[in-house]
């Protein structure tokens, strides 16, 4: 999973998320949970953002706290920047998979839900493999995920 630093800070009302490797992105929430929930969403509107204009995505910086992108849109991260590295266009990824340009599309939407078999299918087609590994560690739920990272459970 991508996890990327964030800077939390509060005007005494509001907590706002920044940062560094993303300079554009501002998140605010009424807690620093919002904040962080904010947050993630930013990120993934700013990588869907940079993938639309065909830019390289940060990598992620150091820090004390921090957002972990959802694990689809880690893996989706993974094969765009792959796509990057080989010089694989969105229309030869359709054509490497059989796809049309709108399956392509969705493959590469970090914000769009999609099967994980689908995109195996797309590594596969730039040449590489999907491993899953579990972890040993506490259940980090959606709902708990943005609290963790804060460092607020």
């Amino acid at each position: 999973m991508l996890v990327y630093p964030v800077t939390l800070e509060t005007d005494g009302r509001k907590w706002f998320a920044t940062s560094t490797d993303f300079p554009n992105l501002t998140a605010a929430g009424n807690d620093k949970e919002e904040a962080v929930g904010s947050a993630v969403d930013a990120l993934l509107e700013a990588i869907a953002a940079l993938i639309h204009d065909e830019k390289d995505i940060p990598k992620p910086s150091g820090g004390d706290t921090f957002v972990i992108l959802p694990t689809v849109a880690s893996v989706k991260v993974m094969l765009y920047e792959e796509m990057r590295e080989q010089g694989i266009s969105k229309p030869e990824l359709g054509r490497r998979t059989g796809w049309y340009w709108q399956q392509v599309e969705r493959i590469l939407d970090v914000r769009h839900r999609t099967r994980f078999d689908l995109i195996e299918t797309a590594l596969q087609a730039v040449g590489k493999n999907l491993y899953v590994t579990a972890a040993s560690g506490p259940v980090v739920t959606p709902e708990r995920r943005d609290r963790e990272v804060a460092g607020v459970v």
